[in-house]
């Protein structure tokens, strides 16, 4: 049974990508873990010097939490009716980041489904920043469900790659069971730096290759460019039902989230967006 982790923040969009993690898991024995986190205004300052009971904000935050909670589990558990699935409700006084690494590793987490935007849905970010530190930090994949982004099939998965990693440690079993299961079709995009690939680049696409090939894969490589330009020249040209992508620290997964380029080159996440840790975390 795979326990998946549904932090909310009980926005439309938190929402939408708790429906998604649904359809996508219908067909499998799983455990949802629905997780809301609350941290009050106040907690700069009184919140730090009195306890909660004392000014008994703490009470009013944690009611409000457990109570929408489960209004949510009751609401997923009338409109789903899935056997398969099992809801758990977790309310906690923490911040959420630091709440999903925690309960990852304590519950040996197989997934952390998510929206891409709080409630705030500014066109011009990449990602919420509580996205962004939660791909950055947790130990198991994340998945990130676009604002609005109504479920589909993935029958073709994009994943881009340097061939700077060692997959034969990495989670990709992840990857390839999602395939399989969805029958999909894996595109493996290869954004050219305009040098050849080096021994240990040839070595680590060979080993990719011998990894998929009970299933259906292509390799493609694009000539020299920013990695942006090739994801989004591929989209445009090519389905794409979800981007998958190895958290490799010190290549363009990375720049992804701090170059400036992102908004002049339009890179919003449009598609579900697949994050495997990185091999090393």
């Amino acid at each position: 049974m795979k326990t998946i982790i549904l932090p909310t923040d009980f926005s439309k969009n938190a929402y939408n990508a708790v429906s998604y993690a649904l359809e996508f898991f219908k067909k499998e024995e799983c455990r949802f873990i629905l997780l809301n986190t609350y941290t009050p205004a106040i907690y700069q300052s009184e919140y730090i010097l009195h306890s909660p009971g004392q000014i008994g904000l703490g009470d009013v935050y944690q009611s409000f939490s457990m109570e929408h909670l489960d209004e949510l589990k009751k609401k997923l558990e009338r409109r789903f009716k899935n056997p398969k699935h099992s809801f758990v409700t977790h309310s906690v006084f923490n911040l959420l980041v630091d709440e999903i690494i925690d309960l990852a590793k304590k519950e040996e987490v197989d997934m952390v489904v998510m929206g891409t935007q709080g409630a705030t849905g500014a066109k011009e970010i990449f990602l919420g920043s509580h996205t962004v530190h939660v791909i950055k930090k947790a130990p198991c994949p994340v998945m990130a469900i676009p604002a609005n982004y109504k479920y589909e099939k993935p029958e073709a998965i994009l994943f881009p790659t340097d061939y700077e990693i060692d997959y034969e440690h990495t989670k990709l079993s992840v990857l390839m069971d999602l395939v399989s299961r969805h029958k999909a079709k894996i595109n493996i995009l290869h954004v050219s730096t305009g040098f050849e690939l080096n021994e240990k680049q040839k070595k680590n696409k060979h080993s990719l290759s011998e990894m998929f090939r009970d299933l259906t894969h292509e390799f493609h490589d694009v000539p020299s460019q920013e990695i942006i330009e090739g994801i989004n020249g591929f989209k445009a040209k090519s389905r794409v039902d979800l981007l998958a992508m190895i958290q490799n620290k010190h290549t363009f997964l990375e720049r992804l989230f701090i170059e400036p380029v992102i908004k002049k080159i339009g890179f919003h996440v449009t598609i579900p967006f697949l994050v495997l840790p990185h091999p090393n975390e």
